[in-house]
């Protein structure tokens, strides 16, 4: 009895101990306001632009306008933009600011996400000021020096027509007689920038061309991921290689330097925060390098410099990569680069949560609704381990009518639990009984459960996603806690129809379950609770059904009554 009991209990303190240290990296302390103290490792390995002084790309000479912030925005962003001379680009997904000195994207908004559910303020990815510094930075090295050049835009203020598919922005620049055109080409619904650099060689020598790419972030706080939405995720630098088809850079290493740079075909590198990221991504056919830096403001950088083009006396040449600024939508980071897609991260279950992702989308496809997707995944996924389940269930009714000679047996072997021990396993052979049958259903859900929550807390379709009457935000907690409590309900309705434990202690903490998952579940995101509750109810519906009719059918306990 007692390893029946441990047994038991195993897969319930496994989901208790996962719950508690999801919840402290939801809820725990934060130290993005600190910053790490800035270290140059001795044994790192020069990287582009690092000449002795020489700012070059590490630091933009003109930074972004103090209203360019999303949390706490003051004043009329376009204006003060257009007074500090900065060019201003909207299309239907996206609101930049270029720094004509350099010619990097040091404002992105995204029009079509909102930064909270009942404000109209645009979700703002990229900004540069004192309260957060995040900035997408490119630049030219010519002859192996790089320098911040000095562009001259032909308009200071461009948007995407309505009859326009294509938006072109010409920067222009000439550097001792090689001319320089950077061109940025948006396209509508489309959160990809093509950046660009013309090069016409007008001198009579030859010249040497290298394109940077760099992605610079402070330690601030993510924007979305706030006391309003009661969650974080990984926020940090990414990079793929076809060697590494993702992995994390923490900016703690970033900071460290603790990172070997690397060449590599292809690839891309990006910084990563809740729902949304940003990203570089050069051609696939060349050979890249991919390394991490501080600069002088002490953000942290990604970047990568691409292969180094010679250009003969008056020849020309065409360096540039894709720059992606936006959710993270797995269709449209695919068709940016081969890899791309992983930086929505599910975690270590992402071969559970991937395909319940697909499912879920095929099903939103049908619906058109996220919440009623969730009910609809929930009901495939019951019926999917119902055979499973139903053997637990069958046990567990069977346990639960027999409870009466079990206890009989308790109370007449209970000096001798070696005894007691024999004669209960020699009672569950003969009624057909699982002792352990009635841990399936929780340990079968289990990762299902964890990959669900990850799915659910990475999935930006669910972001301000409406399902009915005061649900209007899946990705966020009930504000009323009502499925919460509702979930509470079904669990212990479940507990009803379960077997009591023969031990008194035992029988308690099963009593309170009901009560801490309620807890826990007050602040996980509705979508989840949704699919707990709807859990709940079909499984309370199969396990009453099961057990009535194991109550009804004489054969069990038939040995009993004829002894």
């Amino acid at each position: 009895m007692d390893v029946k009991r441990l047994l038991l209990l195993i897969p319930l303190a496994v989901l208790a101990y996962l719950l508690v240290i999801q919840w402290n990296q939801d809820y725990g302390p934060t130290d993005y306001d600190s910053t790490p103290e800035i270290t140059q490792s001795s044994n790192s390995a020069p990287l582009p632009n690092a000449q002795s002084g020489n700012d070059d790309l590490a630091v933009p000479s003109t930074s972004a306008p103090d209203s360019a912030v999303g949390e706490g925005l003051a004043g009329d962003t376009e204006s003060e933009t257009s007074s500090r001379d900065f060019i201003a680009v909207t299309t239907d997904v996206l609101d930049v600011r270029i720094d004509p000195q350099g010619g990097d994207i040091v404002y992105a908004a995204l029009p079509q996400h909102k930064m909270t559910l009942d404000t109209e303020r645009n979700y703002v990815l990229l900004s540069d000021n004192a309260t957060r510094s995040y900035v997408a930075r490119s630049g030219l090295q010519l002859d192996g020096q790089a320098s911040r050049i000095a562009f001259t835009p032909e308009s200071t203020a461009y948007r995407l027509a309505d009859d326009q598919d294509q938006l072109n922005v010409d920067l222009r620049a000439d550097i001792n007689g090689v001319e320089v055109i950077k061109r940025l080409t948006f396209k509508r619904d489309n959160y990809a920038v093509g950046v660009n650099y013309y090069i016409a060689n007008n001198t009579d020598a030859p010249v040497s061309a290298r394109f940077i790419g760099q992605l610079a972030r402070d330690n601030s706080p993510d924007p979305s991921s706030g006391v309003a939405l009661g969650m974080k995720s990984y926020i940090g630098a990414a990079y793929s290689t076809p060697d590494a088809r993702y992995e994390k850079i923490d900016f703690e290493d970033i900071q460290n330097r603790n990172f070997e740079n690397r060449e590599a075909q292809g690839g891309w590198v990006a910084i990563i925060q809740h729902y949304f990221v940003s990203a570089w991504a050069p051609a696939q056919d060349q050979q890249n390098l991919y390394y991490v830096t501080t600069d002088s403001s002490g953000r942290n950088v990604v970047a990568f410099a691409g292969p180094t083009s010679n250009i003969a006396a008056e020849g020309e040449a065409t360096l540039g990569a894709t720059l992606y600024m936006g959710p993270k939508v797995q269709d449209y980071l695919e068709q940016v680069a081969p890899n791309l897609r992983l930086t929505v991260d599910y975690g270590w279950l992402w071969f559970i949560a991937n395909p319940l992702f697909w499912l879920l989308d095929k099903i939103h496809d049908i619906v058109g609704n996220w919440g009623w997707s969730i009910v609809l995944l929930t009901v495939l996924v019951k019926a999917a381990l119902f055979p499973l389940s139903a053997k637990a269930y069958k046990s567990m009714a069977r346990m639960r009518k027999l409870g009466p000679e079990m206890q009989r047996l308790k109370e007449m072997y209970g000096d001798d639990r070696q005894k007691m021990s024999q004669e209960m396993m020699k009672f569950y052979q003969k009624e057909k009984i699982n002792p352990l049958g009635g841990c399936l259903p929780i340990v079968i859900q289990m990762p299902v459960f964890i990959a669900l929550y990850w799915m659910l807390l990475e999935s930006v379709e669910l972001r301000h996603a409406p399902f009915i009457f005061w649900i209007q935000d899946l990705s966020i907690k009930d504000p009323y806690f009502i499925l919460p409590i509702l979930m509470g309900v079904s669990m212990f309705v479940q507990q009803m129809l379960n077997p009591t434990p023969p031990d008194p202690m035992q029988a308690k903490i099963m009593k309170m379950l009901p009560i801490i998952f309620t807890f826990f579940f007050l602040w996980f995101p509705a979508g989840l609770v949704i699919y707990w509750v709807v859990n709940n109810i079909i499984s309370v519906a199969q396990q009453y059904f099961i057990t009535k009719r194991i109550e009804k059918d004489p054969s069990v306990g038939k040995g009993l009554r004829t002894k």
